[in-house]
């Protein structure tokens, strides 16, 4: 399996953070909120579109009600291979981290 982007990253723990409630705009929020980092729709869906076209997110399109104009939205959903990609990521990480002398970033 290969290595995730910070990018990736980025919106698996997004996604994982939303629950069930991880569709485009709250994902795009939630990325905001935690990176401080503005981005545009289409970015966001090509984003999601590569890490559905990888396996690393499920999609499903719920029905909504009325107050949302009725239309369908797509949710979305870490895939199992998506969780253990970002495991991967976090220890690989956190082994650079643990390695990079006290000092070396002054």
């Amino acid at each position: 399996m290969g290595l995730l982007s910070i990018t990736e990253q980025m919106y698996l723990v997004a996604i994982l953070c939303l629950k069930e409630d991880a569709f485009g705009v709250k994902i795009r929020e939630k990325v905001i909120e935690l990176t401080g980092k503005t981005m545009v729709f289409g970015t966001l869906y090509n984003n999601l579109d590569q890490l559905v076209r990888k396996g690393y997110v499920e999609i499903e399109k719920k029905s909504t009600d009325s107050k949302t104009g009725g239309n369908s939205r797509v949710y979305y959903s870490v895939s199992k291979q998506g969780k253990t990609a970002l495991n991967e990521s976090k220890h690989l990480q956190e082994s650079l981290w643990k390695a990079m002398p006290e000092n070396a970033l002054i």
